[in-house]
């Protein structure tokens, strides 16, 4: 059996919390800013610090599995 609960949701957080993809936090011009499309240095470093808490969060503390045969 695999367990295919952790790829999962490190592709999907991966996907909707790359800066400027839905949201930027912080942005250019105002503080939240959605679908510019841009990115920037601290950006970054943000969205990298709620994807480690979240991905820490579903993976290790309530343990999501997702298993096949």
């Amino acid at each position: 059996m695999s367990d295919w609960g952790p790829v999962v949701i490190a592709v999907v957080l991966f996907v909707l919390l790359s800066p400027g993809l839905l949201i930027q936090l912080p942005g250019r011009h105002h503080f939240v800013e959605f679908g510019n499309l841009h990115t920037s240095a601290m950006s970054i470093v943000v969205h990298s610090i709620i994807y480690f808490a979240l991905i820490t969060l579903f993976v290790i503390v309530i343990g999501v599995h997702i298993t096949t045969d």
